[in-house]
């Protein structure tokens, strides 16, 4: 599904946790903002470009970053099958675009990115 919408940090976050690490990402890093994963390349990439940041720890195949004044993020699934690009625009909020696959967009649902509305009519769209 082609993604288009406009969302905070904060929910982009919660996505890339979903869909990656919530089992095993320590409460602290959960609860903190500034903590995002990141994983390399060959994995499926997560990568948080930012004005500072600083690993904290690795955890399985995830790097916990301590970021600030991010102004992009790069989401690709192991799979190859989500792509997705989150671009700063104003104050805490960025444009999100790319694809999805159908566990992301439940994901995208679930982490508040996504509303029912939108996902009916991004279907109907494909539809066509």
């Amino acid at each position: 599904m082609r993604i288009d919408v406009v969302c905070s940090l904060e929910w982009f976050r919660r996505f890339m946790i979903l869909s990656t690490c919530s089992s095993f990402i320590p409460e602290e890093y959960l609860e903190d903002e500034s903590i995002f994963p990141e994983r390399p390349t060959k994995q499926g990439t997560m990568y948080v470009e930012a004005e500072d940041k600083e690993t904290l720890r690795k955890i399985r195949d995830i790097e916990f970053a301590k970021v600030s004044n991010v102004l992009g993020v790069i989401y690709t699934s192991k799979s190859g099958l989500t792509r997705l690009k989150w671009r700063h625009t104003k104050d805490a909020l960025g444009k999100l675009t790319g694809e999805a696959s159908g566990n992301s967009v439940v994901n995208l649902f679930e982490a508040g990115i996504l509303d029912e509305g939108y996902i009916r009519k991004m279907r109907k769209r494909e539809g066509q």
